[in-house]
Order: structure tokens, then C-alpha cells, then sequence
């Protein structure tokens, strides 16, 4: 009598198995048990590098406006940066070692604020004393206005800046400021990175410029910012060159 109950236990043990086999199994195949990194995001994650690139540039020359922080080395210069951009002006601070100043543009008019010493340094003293603390005009015929304008121009400086060199692959997921992030790594880091949101739009949020060409972070995407003339009162016109040009 005892035969019949012993087989049913014999066959359980064997179903039992078979199931904890098969959970473990699929455990496997699902990458045992791990997070998808990607779950709950825009997806550009699973793309290939150079399409994340490629979407990251579309989104940021579609947004309206941005603000970027950080340091750019060009020529052997560091300048560090905080800048505010639109299409319709742009306005921030601008330092290199041996110099501070601010720039507003509206539209095509360009201003740059900046102390004595800024002035003093091209050499007329008396200049300082006169521009000092006020919105100067940049005419636009004059060298700085090549050099300093497009650090207020969203749709020049974000191209010139948002390349990667080499070899395009992606480098990982990561996090930026609270945002999850996946990185585009150019040959492997020397090329440069950039993390890319994967919550809302791909915005560029992280660069990492190739050949220790300066760190950016971009913020604030899509959201305006005041970009008026200054006052009559706290603006000269020079009606020439500008002093150190």
C-alpha cells in the first residue's frame, strides 16, 4: 500500500526539478536577473554610437535655447565659460588667466562688459576709466567681434564644439546631475566623449573635449532667457575700434 505514494513523490521531486532547470534557464537568458539599463528611457541607448551622436545634434539644434558651463583650450588659451544661448541672442561670462568680461548680443548687436584692467591692457590707460563696468558696443567691423561673438552664438558655437574624433563606440552607461546618461566615446576617450540623456529628449549634457580640449556641461535646455539691450545709461559706444582690438 505504501508503493503508490512513494512513486507520486518520486514524481514530484522530478517535476520540482524540471521547474527550478527551466526558472533557472530563463534567469540566464535574461541576463541573470540584471536590470535592463535602457527600461523606462528614450531608447537612443540601444542604438548604435554614431546614431546617438547624430540624434544628440538634432535635438540640440532644435532646442530653442541652452545653457552650457565649463572650459574650451583653443590656441593654448583656456577660457572657462557660462553662457546662455538662443538663436536670437546670447549672454554670460567669459575668463582666461588673464582676463574677465561679460557679453550680451541681441540679435546682431554685440556688448562686452569688463573692468579696468581688461581695458587698461591694450595699452591706453585712459580708456579703463571710461569703459569700465559698462556695456560697451562692438562695432561689427572690428576684430573682436569676430573673436568674441561666436561665443554667444548657439548655432555656431554648439556644432564647433559637439565633435567627437575617431572611432565612434559607445562607452556605458552613466549619470549626469541626476539624469541617466549613455556615453559616446571617440577611439576610446582621447577622442573625446559625450553623455547623452536617455530621459526626455537626447540632449547633449556631458563633453568631454578630445586632447584635454576643455569639459562642458550643458543645462537647460529649451528654456528662455531674457536677451535685451542694455539701458542707455550703462552703455558707451566707443565709435571706433575697439582699445587692444
Amino acid at each position: 500500500m505504501t508503493a503508490i505514494p512513494q512513486a507520486r513523490n518520486r514524481r514530484t521531486v522530478r517535476v520540482t526539478a524540471l521547474c527550478v532547470l527551466a526558472v533557472s534557464a530563463l534567469t540566464m537568458l535574461t541576463g541573470c536577473g540584471e536590470e535592463d539599463p535602457d527600461a523606462g528611457t528614450n531608447g537612443v541607448g540601444r542604438l548604435p554610437a554614431g546614431k546617438i551622436q547624430e540624434k544628440s545634434r538634432a535635438a540640440a539644434d532644435a532646442a530653442p535655447a541652452v545653457h552650457l558651463a565649463g572650459t574650451v583650450v583653443t590656441g593654448g588659451v583656456t577660457f572657462t565659460l557660462d553662457m546662455r544661448l538662443k538663436s536670437g541672442g546670447g549672454s554670460g561670462s567669459v575668463t582666461s588667466k588673464n582676463s574677465s568680461f561679460k557679453l550680451l548680443r541681441v540679435g546682431d548687436e554685440l556688448y562686452l562688459k569688463a573692468d579696468a584692467a581688461f581695458w587698461n591692457h591694450g595699452g591706453d590707460t585712459s580708456a579703463g576709466g571710461k569703459l569700465a563696468g559698462k556695456y560697451v558696443k562692438v562695432p561689427q567691423d572690428d576684430p573682436a567681434y569676430k573673436k568674441f561673438s561666436g561665443f554667444t552664438e548657439k548655432d555656431v558655437l554648439l556644432p564647433a564644439l559637439l565633435t567627437l574624433h575617431g572611432k565612434l563606440a559607445t562607452a556605458g552607461h552613466h549619470e549626469q546631475a541626476g539624469t541617466r546618461t549613455i556615453r559616446v566615446s571617440g577611439d576610446g576617450g582621447p577622442g573625446g566623449t559625450l553623455d547623452v540623456s536617455l530621459e526626455g529628449k537626447p540632449y547633449p549634457l556631458r563633453l568631454v573635449r578630445g586632447g584635454g580640449a576643455g569639459t562642458l556641461t550643458f543645462a537647460e535646455w529649451g528654456k528662455d532667457f531674457p536677451a535685451a539691450e542694455p539701458a542707455k545709461s550703462e552703455t558707451v559706444d566707443y565709435g571706433g575700434q575697439l582699445p587692444g582690438s
